[in-house]
């Protein structure tokens, strides 16, 4: 392979390279290493490049760009473009090329750091290296305050939405991914907007939210059609192919899917086309096409060989051999799927070379090598576990098994078998599960057991019933959305008329019982609405005497929720005073003056608002912003933060308890000394959810252990979460509603930062 050939001399020219710069870094305090280094380093990689491939013109364009730049800081930025090209032309050589701008990029400010850290973490995502992509992405953070620009905390929060919904932290995840969609709309850039729909579409469907995944795909493409950009339309069909496919809607998923590639075949996007293919090909092989899933593989491989892409080669290639497994032509599916280890184990993509190996051990399985199956699936499962690939490791624990059931190692088929039935059960994986009992039954029939193998014979079957009914209802769902998007009415309109006239024929069946039922027991029906009229009536006297306590109980709740707001009050002014004073006190008259401006209306709006039981959620916005503002000024804008509110909630008007916040927020400023962390940030968001309003309060302070070191600052949050849950059980004892607050440490591992879950009933100016 004569790419394979090419990929190894360059990555010899990158060592070179890499040997360079550390004979120029150690001549620092000789000459002006920067503009030096940076030469050196362009001219040895033209020079060498050039060597090896015939560059397009683009490439001639901008290495010669590079060259001729004589200012360090636009040579460096340049090159950084170069790297950008090869992410879109030559993967490897992107890959390769990452390492040096990071290593360089330490030479130069915030802004060049950042991009060279971005550009390294989404070519780490490009190469499925997951590790290296969430580093990354976690290292960017330290930027946002430093940089303050829209457009990077658009692109770090993306970033961030995506690592948290891998984690499976899907609140967390919502947050992120909705203020970079509140940040796209606001710029109006509906390339952004699409993007940022697409992977909210995305953290829906992990949690198996299909209809609300569905509607952000759908947004992401009306925003990506108002775009010229056909990779941005691509990438949002792309996204609902691959929801259709998680809920097993492979037909749709494949028609989607095949708009995405025809799309990037008209822009000539060959990475794109490398990945589109591959996913057709596993959607064809699914509904056992295999003759049409070996086309996809080959094609998605044949691009990714133009872009010198060693990763989707790998994967075409695994997927390639396991449709020669499938064939029973081992020979070539074993051939096939090394040759994929060895592109995959050259850029340490993990999941993929455990996924090889599976395959591999799948094969040797009905070779009946069982040592070789072994191997092969053990070293799988080593892959696997350091990726923490949960839902693979059962599929692999499910291959042990039958590998030990055919070596008539009975106890040990199934101590595997069980695992992965745990896993599978755990992890919602149960689409597979019906195989590891129809495999189970097996084993305890090998042995004997016939009762054991009766049950799970029985699960197998009772699933497998299910499942195939499922199967036959998401069938139907399918076709009819392929048939309306091809506009094929005619097969609707048979399949309507089939089901339509069974529906009449039940309803008459179910017509005719229930005049027979009714008239059989008309006697009946008199006598039991004769003992309703008794019963009513002495409901009436009782609910006119219980209207009398139940109004007094509400006004007590009232009188109390007035109080519980009277106790917090004095705490806040008494802090907002202290502030006015030091200012005073340091004759700083242009911040005093700043600060007495926005404490006054704070204050009005305080005074307007404290008394009443709910006020518009704008206001209590306005209320939040004017308090933080006037901390920020206090601590000299050590800490930043943000309020994002739900549009449908302005829009219909959303109520609130006034001030039922803000004790938590005071706790993250005051007793979390948020002013003294580095890049302290503070999130509040309010959205409606189930038809409650839900209040997220996030701060990445000291924490609730670092806190509690403080016996005043631990005093005031047992107040204060005290007093909130108070309003809480008062308004669900109004409203007969479940509000409720729940607390918890935002980073996990160190105990450092606050999570703050406020649930309350949804509440509108109308209903009030």
């Amino acid at each position: 392979m004569e790419s394979d050939l090419q990929g190894t001399e360059l990555n010899k020219i990158y060592s070179d390279i890499s040997d360079m710069i550390q004979k120029i870094n150690f001549k620092k305090s000789m000459q002006n290493r920067a503009r030096t280094s940076i030469s050196l380093l362009v001219i040895l990689f033209m020079s060498m490049t050039w060597t090896l491939y015939a560059q397009p013109a683009k490439e001639k364009q901008l290495l010669e760009s590079i060259r001729k730049e004589k200012d360090e800081t636009k040579q460096f930025l340049r090159l950084l473009s170069l790297g950008e090209y090869y992410a879109q032309h030559n993967i490897h050589k992107a890959d390769s090329l990452k390492d040096i701008l990071l290593t360089k990029s330490r030479s130069y400010g915030d802004s060049i750091r950042y991009s060279s850290l971005m550009f390294s973490a989404e070519i780490n995502e490009l190469m499925g290296r997951q590790e290296e992509y969430f580093r990354d992405i976690l290292g960017c953070q330290q930027f946002l305050n430093k940089l303050g620009s829209e457009q990077v905390t658009f692109k770090i929060y993306r970033h961030l939405g995506y690592y948290h919904s891998s984690l499976l932290e899907f609140e967390t995840a919502d947050f992120y991914l909705k203020y970079a969609l509140r940040i796209a709309k606001k710029k109006r850039s509906n390339a952004k907007i699409a993007e940022a729909e697409n992977y909210i579409a995305l953290n829906f469907m992990l949690q198996n939210n299909k209809d609300s995944a569905l509607f952000y795909t759908d947004q992401a493409i009306q925003y990506a059609r108002r775009t010229s950009n056909k990779g941005i339309l691509a990438e949002s069909f792309n996204t609902q192919a691959q929801i259709y496919a998680y809920f097993g809607q492979l037909e749709i998923s494949v028609s989607k899917n095949m708009i995405s590639e025809q799309l990037a075949r008209e822009v000539n996007d060959l990475v794109r086309l490398a990945r589109y293919n591959r996913e057709l090909g596993v959607s064809q092989r699914a509904i056992f096409n295999l003759d049409a899933a070996k086309d996809f593989f080959e094609q998605s491989y044949l691009f990714a060989s133009k872009v010198f892409d060693n990763r989707q080669m790998g994967l075409a290639l695994s997927n390639l051999g396991y449709v020669y497994f499938e064939k029973k032509d081992f020979k070539k599916a074993i051939s096939t799927t090394e040759k994929a280890i060895d592109l995959l184990s050259l850029i340490n993509d993990y999941n993929g070379q455990g996924e090889a190996h599976n395959i591999l051990g799948m094969i040797h399985r009905e070779r009946k090598d069982y040592n070789l199956a072994s191997i092969n699936l053990n070293q799988a499962l080593v892959y696997y576990e350091s990726t923490g690939n949960k839902e693979m490791i059962a599929g692999v624990y499910h291959n042990v098994g039958t590998v030990f059931q055919k070596q008539k190692k009975y106890a040990n088929a199934l101590n595997y078998l069980e695992r992965s039935i745990e896993i599978r059960k755990l992890f919602g994986s149960r689409n597979q599960i019906y195989n590891t009992y129809r495999v189970m039954s097996s084993v305890y029939k090998d042995i004997g057991k016939t009762k054991e193998a009766m049950k799970y014979l029985e699960l197998y079957t009772n699933y497998t019933d299910s499942n195939s009914t499922l199967q036959a209802a998401t069938k139907i769902a399918e076709l009819n959305e392929l048939y309306r998007s091809e506009q094929r009415e005619r097969l609707i309109i048979l399949q309507s008329d089939s089901i339509e006239r069974q529906r009449q024929e039940k309803a008459l069946t179910a017509t005719q019982l229930e005049n027979a039922q009714l008239r059989s027991n008309f006697q009946m029906y008199i006598i039991i609405a004769f003992l309703i009229i008794i019963v009513l009536a002495g409901v009436i006297v009782f609910f006119r005497w219980n209207q009398t306590v139940i109004k007094q109980q509400q006004r007590e709740a009232e009188m109390s929720q007035t109080l519980l707001r009277a106790q917090m009050n004095p705490h806040f002014v008494f802090n907002a005073m202290s502030v006015i004073q030091s200012y005073i006190y340091e004759n700083d008259t242009e911040n005093s003056s700043k600060f007495l401006v926005n404490f006054s209306r704070l204050m009005r709006l305080i005074l307007e608002n404290s008394s009443k039981e709910f006020i518009s959620l704008e206001t209590e916005v306005e209320i939040l912003q004017k308090y933080l503002e006037t901390q920020k000024l206090r601590f000299e804008e050590r800490f930043e933060y943000s309020i994002d509110c739900s549009e449908e909630l302005l829009f219909e008007n959303a109520v609130i308890p006034p001030m039922i916040t803000q004790p938590f927020i005071e706790n993250a400023i005051e007793h979390g000394q948020l002013h003294n962390v580095e890049g302290g940030f503070i999130h509040v968001s309010f959205e409606k959810r189930d038809e409650m309003l839900s209040i997220n309060i996030i701060d990445n302070g000291v924490g609730r252990k670092g806190s509690e070191k403080n016996k005043k600052s631990k005093a005031h949050k047992s107040m204060a979460m005290k007093i909130t849950k108070e309003r809480i059980d008062n308004l669900n004892k109004k409203y007969k509603t479940e509000g409720r607050m729940e607390i918890e440490d935002y980073n996990k591992s160190l105990q450092t930062g606050t999570k703050v879950l406020i649930s309350l009933p949804y509440r509108t100016e109308s209903l009030n």
